[in-house]
């Protein structure tokens, strides 16, 4: 690893959790160049909720490349963007009675929430944007300064304005009514806060340390937005792209953002692609007013519409579901018992196991490494990453899923030094 350590820039940062070299990857699975098989509880930051090398997309990606076709098209017609479109919509939009245009932005997400945020300031010409502590939305100017990290922050290099954070829903403020509050500081004449020109959220926050924003928290907040006309803007980005269950994570609440934010599984096989969905009547661009040369990923709308196509026929959601049962009522029976201070959040496929109230302040990071040594690659995330984040690829199969989890719980007993089984 000295190539990567005398050349690299120390922005570097997942290799320091994980400091081997990969070389191959397959489904839940990933290979060290010696060989060494390691279990993904990480998938890619969220980006492979359908696993590495998924064998149905990966032949639709390689049908595409041996046939010469186009593989960079800006945002000209092509048939690889329109066949993505019309399984978009006929697979995802339609059948949940969603109005969207798209609007295909630079590869990252962060570009998305960008013009997200921009075209929320262009159709109601206000400036200040409403965001939520604990959020997390991206690290470019525009999404870092409706990120709540302070580390994060700091990296800018200059002031982060026309923000302004409120408590998300439950968390450290679960005693404060979030939504009460917002409707005082927009009714007030006093509370030198002017009403914003959107309120960007994530039904749950990730790097947050999976926040789980209430139904009907998430209800009101839509009635908010609709009432004082604040566009509501979903960042779907992690937790989209059937993570909680339902290919939106707002869906459980029944409501409809107005734009609503996608990027990482939204391709399907880790390739750069964000999306932004937009109301039809908020579509105010003039041509050309955010565009980037990598806005069409020819080979990303091919996986993302193989990734549709395979989501329906392996009943995708179902999948989820029943593999949420299995880690909810494992980390209730077996890991909860393990010390009174521990906690658990979660909702579809990504769950956390906060250790905050731990006495040893090191003792997330300690099982983390401890899992990667025993073969299980997870991450830390929360307030000073003391949430222990599960969040396998969707498919991982019912075996993987109960041999990570159990990785976890050796992991935790030899930390904690302490274990009370719970007969099932």
């Amino acid at each position: 690893m000295s190539i990567f350590e005398e050349l690299e820039s120390n922005v570097r940062s997942y290799c320091r959790s994980f400091p081997v070299v990969f070389d191959k990857a397959k489904d839940e699975y990933l290979y060290a160049d010696n060989g060494r098989e390691y279990l993904d509880f990480f998938a890619g930051a969220g980006a492979l909720n359908y696993g590495h090398n998924n064998e149905f997309i990966k032949e639709k990606i390689i049908d595409y490349l041996k046939s010469d076709r186009i593989m960079h098209g800006l945002d000209m017609y092509t048939k690889a963007k329109e066949d993505f479109i019309q399984s978009f919509s006929s697979l995802i939009l339609k059948p949940r009675e969603l109005d969207y245009k798209l609007q295909f932005c630079g590869p990252t997400g962060t570009n998305a929430v960008e013009a997200a945020l921009k075209l929320a300031r262009k159709v109601t010409g206000r400036t200040g944007v409403f965001t939520f502590m604990g959020s997390f939305h991206g690290m470019s100017m525009g999404s870092l300064a409706v990120t709540s990290n302070k580390e994060s922050r700091a990296g800018a290099g200059l002031p982060l304005g026309n923000a302004t954070f409120f408590p998300y829903d439950g968390g450290p403020f679960a005693e404060l009514d979030t939504i009460w509050y917002l409707e005082q500081v927009l009714r007030d004449t006093h509370s030198g806060i002017d009403t914003p020109a959107a309120i960007i959220l994530e039904t749950v926050q990730a790097e947050g340390g999976i926040n789980v924003a209430g139904v009907e928290w998430l209800r009101r907040l839509r009635n908010l937005c609709t009432e004082h006309g604040i566009l509501l803007i979903a960042d779907d980005i992690q937790v989209g792209c059937g993570r909680t269950g339902p290919f939106f994570s707002f869906e459980r609440a029944g409501i409809t953002p107005d734009m609503v934010v996608l990027s990482k599984s939204i391709s399907g096989y880790g390739l750069p692609m964000s999306l932004l969905l937009l109301k039809p009547e908020l579509d105010q661009w003039a041509p050309g007013e955010h565009n980037g040369t990598f806005r069409g990923n020819q080979l990303a709308f091919v996986a993302a519409k193989a990734a549709l196509e395979y989501r329906r026929e392996s009943l995708l959601e179902e999948q989820v579901m029943h593999k949420e049962a299995y880690i909810r009522q494992f980390l209730e029976q077996q890991i909860m018992p393990l010390h009174p201070a521990l906690t658990m959040r979660g909702i579809g496929l990504i769950w956390g196991i906060d250790m905050a109230g731990v006495p040893d302040p090191e003792a997330p990071r300690k099982i983390a490494k401890l899992c990667f040594e025993n073969g299980l690659i997870i991450e830390r995330a929360g307030r000073n990453d003391t949430v222990i984040k599960i969040m396998p690829p969707l498919m991982i199969s019912p075996a993987a899923l109960k041999e990570g989890c159990e990785i976890i719980l050796a992991g935790m007993q030899t930390v904690l030094g302490t274990y009370n089984l719970v007969a099932n």
